[in-house]
């Protein structure tokens, strides 16, 4: 990829995608443009040290997930830093901290998913984000219901075990989310 047309043509055609993508976990859309950015300034700079079976679509959006999550861990840090309890009442204290542990907790949910085996994650998400039925599940994918319950079993057994220490967290967001 040293030609930089072919690069400009990857750029041209990930990057609406890519910040897209960022703006799953970071609110301002100029922040994702610049993650984004980076990304691809840091392959043009590295891309002799990728090996050529990488993929590149694969690469660009492990590489802006796991730019938004240091942002978010960053972000974190900063507000913890600038913020005093003397500074500001206590409530906009409180709604402060709320919105980047949901954001974080959001991301745990989004990449334990993510890190799920792909037919899991994918029966998951047909599941419970287009929430489709075991039967249309199957017959779009072309296995038994049997399979499907199979794979939603296992999804929702390594989400337990991978997000346990979360759920309480997860309760309180659901809670705090329905009641709005």
């Amino acid at each position: 990829m040293k030609d930089k047309k072919a690069f400009e043509d990857l750029f041209k055609e990930y990057y609406p995608y890519l910040c897209s993508f960022a703006k799953k976990y970071v609110a301002d859309i100029d922040d994702c443009k610049d993650i984004v950015h980076n990304v691809f300034l840091n392959l043009w700079q590295k891309q002799a040290d990728l090996h050529s079976d990488t993929s590149l679509k694969s690469y660009l959006f492990k590489s802006v997930h796991n730019r938004c999550l240091n942002y978010i861990r960053d972000r974190k840090k900063i507000v913890h830093h600038d913020l005093s309890m003397e500074s500001l009442p206590l409530a906009d204290y409180i709604e402060s901290t709320d919105y980047l542990e949901q954001s974080e907790l959001e991301i745990k949910i989004k990449v334990s998913i993510d890190d799920l085996p792909d037919s899991c994650r994918q029966v998951f998400i047909l599941s419970r984000f287009e929430e489709k039925k075991y039967k249309e599940i199957a017959e779009q994918l072309g296995i038994s219901v049997k399979t499907v319950e199979g794979q939603m079993s296992r999804a929702l057994k390594i989400l337990r075990e991978k997000l346990g220490a979360y759920l309480l967290d997860l309760l309180i967001l659901l809670t705090i989310t329905i009641g709005s």
